[in-house]
């Protein structure tokens, strides 16, 4: 049977490094959760696993689709489902950031196969949150007891699903979770390490030729591409338009990074099925070798 081993948690805390280490141990491969890796040439500002790094454990759901594309949730699932039934290789590792996309897969989310409707949501969003909200209320009463009032993503998202199928949301919800073993490492470290981790990355990073990354994606796909507004790529591009300083560019990564980070600890943290380990202990590997050798073990 597949068993599966989760290595999440919030950015910097070296999920990717622990988790190749542990794959070469294992011979085992790695399934990416991150939701930027998956896009094409946004290597450095996502942290992509290097070609070399590549070379030493199969990396799987990393550079499977174009910029200009959308890769949704179901998208992912069901790639990332196949992925699992298909290997013969036990146990394999999912590792990463984004909760959702892990979600998707431990739990199950049963997931409305809806796309996204570019021209509804504009309309949409034409009318203001406090009147979607309302709306939401009339059509799927129970999607909106969990949905914030200000959450205009969800509330976007539940209004669209509801136009398109004719069915409230909630009605298509659910989960399946699998059957085979799942166990689930978290890593984590206190708020001022962490913060020290994250401009330490920060300036790999610009090492690394983040500016010239960000420059070369601008001039291909143009400065409007909405993978250009997200962490780190769009405060180079600001200082690219001569908005801001290098210096200033470097520090507001840093700073939204962290507060990023805040939010991933928070999302995780709702989930008692993780078990915490400390990202700058420096026996991390021993222990994490030592528990996952024991769901091995307990669950041939």
């Amino acid at each position: 049977m597949t068993k599966l081993i989760v290595i999440c948690g919030a950015t910097a805390t070296g999920k990717s490094g622990l988790a190749l280490a542990l794959a070469m141990r294992l011979g085992s491969v790695i399934l990416s959760a991150d939701s930027r890796q998956v896009y094409r040439e946004f290597d450095i500002g996502t942290a992509k696993p290097t070609l070399a790094q590549q070379k030493l454990v199969p990396h799987y759901l990393i550079d499977i689709c174009d910029p200009t594309d959308m890769m949704t949730v179901a998208d992912y699932q069901e790639q990332t489902q196949a992925l699992i039934a298909s290997f013969g290789v036990t146990p394999l590792f999912l590792v990463g950031g984004t909760g959702l996309y892990i979600r998707s897969i431990v739990q199950g989310m049963k997931i409305p196969r809806v796309a996204p409707q570019i021209e509804l949501r504009s309309q949409l969003e034409s009318i203001g949150q406090s009147q979607l909200y309302v709306m939401l209320q009339q059509v799927d009463p129970v999607a909106v007891q969990k949905i914030h009032p200000n959450d205009s993503v969800r509330t976007l998202r539940a209004l669209e699903v509801y136009y398109v199928t004719g069915h409230p949301i909630s009605e298509q919800q659910g989960e399946n979770p699998p059957i085979y073993p799942i166990l689930q490492i978290g890593l984590d470290c206190d708020v001022d390490k962490l913060g020290a981790r994250i401009q330490q990355r920060t300036e790999q990073m610009l090492a690394d030729s983040l500016v010239e990354e960000v420059e070369y994606l601008c001039q291909k796909y143009g400065a409007d591409l909405s993978l250009l507004n997200t962490l780190g790529y769009q405060e180079i591009k600001q200082y690219l338009a001569g908005d801001i300083s290098l210096d200033e560019a470097k520090e507001l990564i840093i700073l939204h990074t962290r507060q990023f980070a805040k939010r991933q600890r928070t999302w995780f943290r709702a989930y008692p099925q993780i078990e915490w380990f400390d990202a700058n202990n420096h026996d991390l590997l021993d222990k994490v070798w030592q528990r996952i050798n024991e769901f091995i073990n307990c669950t041939s």
